[in-house]
């Protein structure tokens, strides 16, 4: 699936993603620096019922938001670590399995820990106002 959308319409392409993904509750999220991963994610959380303070985990490697409607919800950033063993030393694999909500953002760092049936989504930059999502299921 893909859907090409402007920033200024990201929550309505969040809205979206929501809806195609609604059976799922492991993602990952590939693109370059600056296409929008982690403010995609965070509107992601906020339809999902999350009120906390978002921010990018790229030094605490796991962020968890409380939301009023699915629990915890987990967001990971795997772009400082090295391989999958750092990965099992960080906690990630115990969020992955927890069954609750994962977005995962640099994943090809451990690509080996992810579960079965996790979709794997591409941001890319189509302009400066512009992205396209690319959802794999």
């Amino acid at each position: 699936m893909e859907l090409t959308f402007r920033l200024h319409d990201i929550e309505h392409a969040a809205e979206w993603f929501l809806k195609q993904t609604s059976a799922n509750r492991c993602f990952t999220f590939t693109g370059e620096m600056g296409a929008g991963k982690t403010t995609f994610i965070s509107i992601v959380c906020k339809l999902l019922g999350a009120a906390d303070h978002f921010s990018s985990p790229t030094f605490s490697i796991i962020n968890e938001y409380q939301s009023s409607l699915k629990g915890i919800l987990y967001h990971i950033d795997l772009y400082r670590l090295k391989d999958s063993n750092e990965a099992l030393s960080a906690g990630v694999e115990d969020c992955l399995f927890s069954g609750n909500y994962c977005f995962v953002e640099w994943p090809e760092r451990a690509t080996d820990l992810f579960p079965q049936n996790t979709v794997s989504c591409f941001l890319h930059v189509v302009d400066a106002d512009t992205r396209l999502l690319k959802i794999i299921m």
